[in-house]
C-alpha cells in the first residue's frame, strides 16, 4: 500500500513566488540524490498551490520532511501563506500511473 498525501494552500499576496523557490529548492536537492521510491510533484496557479506526494517504500514521509530544503521550505511557511495547508493523508493500493513509472509498478 502506498502513502498519498496531498497539500493544497494559498500565499499571501506577493509570496507565491517566494513559495515556488522554496519549493524548487526541494526539488533540486532531490535531483541530487539517489532515485527514492517517492513520487513529488508541485502544481501552481497563481497564489494557489498543491503538492501530491506518493510513498511506496515506508508510512511515512521522511524521504521528504528530512530533506534540509523541505525544512527550510518549511520553518516560515505559515508567514507565507494565507491559512494552515489542507492536507489530506490516505494509504491506497496503486492501480496505474502515468510519469510515475520509474517509482511505481502497477498493483
Amino acid at each position: 500500500m502506498q502513502r498519498v498525501t496531498i497539500v493544497r494552500y494559498a500565499t499571501k499576496p506577493g509570496r507565491a513566488d517566494e513559495n515556488e523557490a522554496l519549493s524548487r529548492a526541494v526539488f533540486a536537492e532531490l535531483n541530487q540524490k539517489p532515485m527514492q521510491p517517492i513520487a513529488y510533484a508541485l502544481m501552481r496557479n497563481g497564489d494557489e498551490f498543491l503538492h501530491l506526494f506518493l510513498n511506496l517504500a515506508q508510512d511515512d514521509a521522511d524521504a521528504l520532511t528530512e530533506l534540509p530544503s523541505f525544512k527550510a521550505f518549511s520553518a516560515d511557511g505559515l508567514d507565507r501563506w494565507i491559512a494552515p495547508p489542507e492536507i489530506i493523508r490516505v494509504g491506497m493500493n496503486l492501480v496505474d500511473s502515468y510519469g510515475f513509472q520509474s517509482v511505481f509498478a502497477p498493483a
